[in-house]
């Protein structure tokens, strides 16, 4: 019963984690293409800005330059729009705990397919999401003729489909 309990309200947090880290990381990347279409070339602008935006609000006047690469000397004080990414993948990562490891039993078994144990199925996703993970960032390898891509794209989605019973697409 308190395992249940406490288990449907760490859900409960991380899915608002989720939702509301999600916004903020997409809210800041709309701000951003925004910023990026609003850029104008000016005279009086140093080497390797591509442009600037001059914006209002809250009663204050904000002028933006973009730097195609970081300038010489970098300001003590510089913002990371990184965290609601990281926030968002965290707690998403979370959400795969509760939700899918922690009943492993009920939703990455099924004995008629392949007879694992809940930790055996646990192990072989993540082992999946890593290889994944590793093929995602491996753009020499995604691009080498000698793979064979709808193979493992196929590869991927089977074991996908195996660990969550979906239908493979």
């Amino acid at each position: 019963m308190w395992n249940s309990i406490v288990v449907d309200w760490a859900s409960l947090a991380f899915r608002w984690l989720h939702v509301v880290a999600a916004m903020g990381w997409i809210g800041s990347s709309f701000y951003f293409i925004h910023l990026d279409l609003t850029l104008q070339p000016a005279k009086d602008l140093p080497e390797g800005v591509a442009g600037e935006a001059w914006q209002v609000h809250g009663g204050g006047f904000y002028r933006i330059m973009k730097f195609l690469v970081a300038p010489k000397a970098m300001p003590d004080k510089l913002t990371w729009f990184k965290w609601e990414a990281y926030t968002t993948w965290l707690s998403g990562f979370m959400l795969v705990v509760i939700v899918y490891y922690l009943d492993a039993d009920l939703f990455l078994v099924d004995k008629s397919v392949l007879d694992l144990t809940p930790l055996q199925a646990a192990l072989f996703s993540l082992v999946s999401l890593a290889l994944h993970g590793c093929y995602m960032k491996a753009p020499a390898i995604r691009a080498s003729p000698s793979m064979n891509l709808p193979l493992w794209s196929a590869a991927t989605a089977s074991w996908s489909a195996l660990l969550t019973r979906s239908p493979t697409c």
